[in-house]
């Protein structure tokens, strides 16, 4: 049985987020509790991409590794973690798990409901002809964060960061 207090917790987060608003209090809590943490950044330009990058992280850390993503950085874990041996366990916080060759945009689309489609602005293209794509800052508390304060979600969809799209 491994120690856990010698296990790295790596934390990934969601679309429209970053590390520090999305994990905050738990990161709080698990250096209280004396835990390694990396709070890794996700840089949401697409799972295989992302999970290709959140992979390099991972070979960097010695020892065990705890995995934990959230929402869309479920979908990274699951790729990020193929075929490494340091970590031990995936989490998935209100995260996707999908099956091999699974997107996400196809668990939106097979459970009715989602209204991630509905609630997203209109894409901005860049010039590489790919397109960022955020949530309509008013629809963002009920999309996002509607446990939050009011004025906790306002200041996170002002500071939401784009969800890669490629043509």
């Amino acid at each position: 049985m491994v120690d856990l207090p010698t296990i790295t917790i790596v934390l990934l987060h969601g679309a429209f987020a970053e590390s520090l608003s999305n994990w905050k209090p738990v990161l709080e809590l698990l250096l209280t509790k004396g835990y390694k943490v990396v709070a890794a950044p996700n840089p949401l330009r697409g799972v295989s991409s992302d999970a290709a990058y959140i992979s390099s992280i991972l070979k960097t850390i010695d020892g065990p590794i705890i995995l934990v993503g959230h929402s869309y950085g479920g979908a990274v874990i699951t790729n990020a973690a193929n075929g490494n041996q340091s970590v031990k366990a995936l989490v998935y916080v209100a995260a996707f798990a999908p099956d091999v060759g699974e997107s996400v945009a196809t668990l939106l689309r097979r459970f009715p409901g989602s209204t991630v489609e509905a609630n997203t602005a209109a894409p901005i293209l860049l010039a590489d002809g790919s397109r960022d794509l955020y949530f309509q800052p008013d629809k963002f508390r009920a999309q996002y964060a509607a446990d939050l304060s009011e004025t906790e979600t306002k200041l996170l969809a002002l500071t939401q960061r784009p969800m890669g799209n490629a043509p």
